[in-house]
């Protein structure tokens, strides 16, 4: 079936299918062609896949992502982050980066953090003398953080793939990655800023004025406490905690930043609705595209295939890495993990590599490649939601791709980066 299914992917996905159809399609065609099950096990796995207790945290996160993303709780983030680096030459670019790291901590999404604060402060930026088409640039680079910082959907479907992590180290793993990556940013924006002569008209405020915005922005910064506290502690598993998340956001919207009101709810569940249903769709597909994989030994025989190469470690660590890289132009995160860990995880485990480190190396690279053409959704979301041309914004990314790519290279050489935190929470 595998002489089938490949071609039938990459041929589909070629023709611009999304990439849900594309997988289940080229499921369907390699049953029909190759073997001798019938058509309904495709629709049998994509239920299995679905048919999972952790798997409600995404939903949950989803909604309680949207109900945050108000007008009220993002002015709130982007107004504190504005107040620490807005006086600073580039300081609208380097609000930008540091706000989508706080929304990261909200919505666990990077396609969230370009549509909501993203939007936001390309206005800003373009009325504080930016390029247009830069400010998009960064908008881009900068929302690469919101599934790498927690909580984060993609770390909810890794660790259901393996079996040596959890949802709460992965959490922690990915706090100090995620920080690397937005300085990584900042330094990039730094440099073109200078370039470009980008500098702040704003004045330094004054330590009370940044101290009442903070306390402004303190009830949405709490979340993050609550999500990631919460599991560390003990307190509640992170599908509960995603049933939490969107009860405080409900609480905070409606009555302490009085942004949420009760006609506004119906959209907002929509909205929610309409992102699950797609998420969950490509989860169910990649499920079934998994099985078929299964079925054909494909996993197996490629491990077993690396281990007899002999690799070191680093070696192998590059090659997937080189992997990934290509695998994530074409594929997004959440089908990319549901396939490929399976069949890479178990190596690096026998390999002595930390499985919450590797589980970083696989998530940054598949989240870089929401950023990177052809296939790069955020690309296409800034396009947009910004009015640009996607080439016009691929033209100005080369500085944040070599800062990304430096960050990549640190992550992956520099385990305790990974491991320092899930090791002294005590995952």
């Amino acid at each position: 079936m595998a002489e089938i299914l490949f071609p039938a992917l990459f041929l589909l996905l070629a023709f611009g299918l999304p990439v849900a159809f594309a997988m289940a399609i080229s499921v369907f065609l390699a049953i029909s062609f190759a073997s001798n099950y019938p058509h309904l096990v495709v629709a049998k796995e994509m239920f299995a896949g679905l048919d999972s207790f952790p798997l409600l945290a995404v939903p949950f996160f989803i909604l309680a992502s949207e109900i945050m993303t108000g007008g009220a709780v993002t002015q709130a983030i982007l107004r504190l982050a504005q107040s620490f680096v807005g006086h600073m030459r580039g300081g609208l670019g380097h609000a930008n980066v540091i706000s989508s790291a706080m929304f990261a901590g909200i919505s666990g999404s990077a396609l969230a953090d370009a549509a909501g604060p993203g939007t936001m402060m390309i206005r800003m930026m373009e009325k504080g003398g930016y390029d247009r088409p830069y400010a998009g640039a960064l908008t881009i680079a900068s929302s690469v953080v919101g599934p790498i910082i927690p909580p984060s959907i993609t770390m909810i479907i890794y660790a259901m793939q393996d079996q040596n992590v959890s949802v709460g180290s992965l959490f922690m793993a990915g706090v100090l990655p995620g920080l690397l990556i937005t300085a990584m940013i900042l330094l990039a924006n730094a440099r073109v800023s200078k370039k470009r002569n980008y500098a702040s008209g704003e004045p330094m405020p004054s330590l009370a004025e940044i101290g009442a915005i903070a306390l402004y922005a303190v009830p949405a910064l709490l979340l993050i406490i609550l999500i990631v506290g919460g599991i560390r502690f003990g307190v509640f598993t992170p599908t509960e905690a995603s049933v939490i998340a969107v009860f405080y956001a409900l609480v905070v919207g409606m009555f302490v930043y009085r942004s949420l009101r009760l006609r506004d709810l119906p959209g907002i569940i929509l909205r929610a609705a309409l992102t699950s249903g797609a998420v969950l769709l490509i989860l169910g597909a990649a499920r079934a595209f998994a099985w078929v994989l299964i079925i054909e030994s494909v996993p197996q025989f490629l491990a077993e295939t690396i281990i007899s190469w002999n690799l070191s470690p680093i070696v192998f660590l590059l090659a997937v890495n080189l992997l990934l890289i290509v695998f994530g132009l074409f594929m997004d995160p959440l089908p990319g993990v549901m396939i490929l860990v399976p069949i890479l995880a178990p190596i690096s485990f026998v390999l002595g590599i930390d499985p919450d480190h590797f589980a970083i190396i696989v998530i940054v690279n598949l989240t870089l490649g929401l950023a990177t053409p052809p296939v790069g959704s955020l690309i296409f979301v800034v396009s947009s939601t910004a009015e640009l041309k996607p080439s016009t914004l691929v033209r100005e990314m080369p500085p944040f791709f070599l800062a990304l790519a430096a960050a990549l290279v640190i992550i992956t050489f520099v385990p305790p980066l990974s491991t320092w935190l899930p090791t002294v929470s005590g995952f």
